[in-house]
């Protein structure tokens, strides 16, 4: 079973995306901001459209970065297809995306040029969530975040938790070589600016649980099966290849 606070609010959207739905503005519902939930693993994707993307959908492509010099992103800024990733560090489904689905996302996708993933730091689980989502952002500032986001999601790590000593822990486990640095940079105004910015986008979107990804601005609720995000990945590469050959 998932992690998950109840949460109490009618979706119209069946079939496992109420995340999804959510992060489109979808549905809506009359409540105040939901209690934060980690992501089902089960149920399906949002549906992929075939044909152009819509407004809503232009908009949230645009949620895609593309710094070149980003650390917390992997792939080239000009891929054709942009997975964006909204994730908290004490989530066990982001632990299982990161370790069963990422790296074949990243051998098959991201090596050959055609997927960029760009992490967002949503931190939705308590001080604990936020303290490592500053420490992940540290660790890159240092070249070293995404050794640090294996580290932090390898089987086990969360239940250790994250507190002071353990982020040390961490930090060297991934080749962090400057602690104090990294132990500056953790408490400093840009690390906390940086994290509220991520969890300011996810909010914005509606989203209420974790993770959730949006893949050329179409959405996927929780950490789903390789087939969906493989599908997902392959439908958006199709649609750019029309898109460039339409603009010839």
């Amino acid at each position: 079973m998932p992690e998950k606070k109840k949460i109490a609010r009618p979706l119209a959207i069946g079939a496992g995306v109420a995340v999804a739905a959510a992060l489109l503005g979808l549905v809506s519902y009359t409540a105040t901001k939901p209690e934060p939930r980690d992501a089902a693993s089960t149920g399906s994707a949002a549906t992929v459209e075939q044909g152009p993307a819509d407004e809503t959908t232009q908009a949230l492509v645009k949620l895609a970065r593309r710094e070149a010099k980003d650390p917390l992103a992997q792939g080239r800024a000009d891929a054709p297809v942009v997975l964006i990733e909204y994730a908290d560090f004490r989530c066990g489904y982001c632990g299982k995306f990161a370790r069963d689905t990422e790296p074949g996302l990243v051998k098959k996708y991201v090596e050959d040029g055609t997927l960029r993933i760009e992490w967002r730091n949503f931190p939705i689980f308590g001080a604990e969530s936020e303290t490592a989502a500053r420490a992940a952002w540290a660790a890159g500032q240092q070249g070293r975040f995404w050794q640090f986001h294996a580290a932090a999601y390898a089987e086990g790590a969360k239940e250790k938790g994250f507190g002071a000593d353990r982020l040390d822990a961490l930090a060297r486990e991934a080749g962090v070589k400057d602690l104090d640095r990294f132990r500056r940079d953790l408490d400093g105004e840009q690390a906390h600016a940086a994290v509220k910015k991520d969890q300011g986008e996810a909010y914005s979107l509606g989203a209420t649980s974790t993770p959730s990804f949006l893949i050329n601005g179409q959405p996927i609720a929780g950490a789903q099966s390789d087939a969906v995000f493989e599908q997902a990945v392959e439908t958006a590469k199709a649609q750019e290849e029309k898109k460039a050959r339409d603009a010839k």
